[in-house]
């Protein structure tokens, strides 16, 4: 859970962060869609799953520990990727203020201006949020320390990255019925069974796993997890139909203020003249 009394000391930090791996994922982005340019809504997908867990946009993350330094918390990058406890959640949940509604206005913002990192630190961190304007407060000499940083082993990282990048795939929704301890005991990524037998990969054990465990299942009890599932997906769908829908809205209000504007100067330099 997260720790939310923690989010005034670390707001600055996390919006400087999240400002520079927002332009870094969109550097990232052009460089794979290349020659085609990026779109406005492609950018806007990045923005909404920065400061999601759940997504591989937000996977920087999971790359960061608060340590507590004098009257402070600072933000130490890793170089791997650690369990997830409360610290990692408290960093979300400040990501996830520091960009709330204002998601496709950033977006916006880097489409048209394509600005450097420091232009939409300043942006993002304060000119839109002023998460940056003002120093954090100094930290409470009796706050309870948060849990030491514990890397994750490259076979928890391979599953969860494998399960990241399934989602959207056809297939993919019974993915969700299995957690990460099911598919670790499953021996994935074994390095004893690579040496003996190399054409056993991680995909072809990973479907075997799958398929082993639904015929196990009763269907009873099977519709009854994946209800909720499938419900969870149509939702995610509505909402991304939903965003499309709101950018467009706010483009449109956006064109009639602008225009209102201009019929108001021009009203007024006639009635001067």
């Amino acid at each position: 859970m997260a720790r939310k009394e923690d989010i005034p000391f670390i707001k600055c930090q996390v919006c400087e962060k999240l400002a520079a791996q927002f332009h870094q994922q969109v550097r990232w982005k052009e460089a794979e869609i290349a020659p085609k340019k990026i779109s406005e809504l492609e950018i806007i997908q990045i923005a909404e799953n920065l400061c999601n867990l759940k997504k591989k946009e937000a996977d920087w993350i999971l790359k960061i520990d608060i340590v507590e330094q004098g009257d402070k918390l600072k933000l130490v990058d890793q170089d791997s990727e650690g369990q997830c406890n409360s610290e990692c959640k408290t960093i979300e949940r400040a990501c996830e203020e520091i960009l709330g509604y204002s998601d496709t206005d950033v977006a916006e913002y880097i489409y048209k201006k394509k600005p450097q990192i420091e232009t939409l630190v300043n942006f993002i961190c304060k000119d839109l949020t002023e998460a940056c304007v003002s120093k954090p407060p100094p930290v409470p000499k009796d706050r309870i320390p948060g849990e030491p940083f514990i890397a994750k082993s490259a076979k928890e990282a391979e599953i969860e990255n494998l399960m990241k990048s399934m989602e959207g795939l056809p297939g993919a929704p019974g993915m969700k019925m299995y957690s990460r301890e099911d598919l670790m005991r499953q021996n994935f990524g074994d390095e004893e069974d690579e040496e003996e037998d190399d054409d056993d990969d991680l995909a072809s054990k990973l479907g075997k796993a799958l398929k082993e465990k639904e015929e196990k299942k009763d269907n009873k009890y099977e519709w009854k997890e994946k209800i909720p599932r499938v419900l969870t997906e149509v939702a995610e769908k509505v909402k991304h139909h939903a965003n499309r829908a709101s950018f467009r809205l706010k483009k449109w209000l956006r064109s009639w203020k602008n225009k209102g504007q201009e019929n108001k100067k021009k009203k007024k330099k006639s009635s001067e003249l």
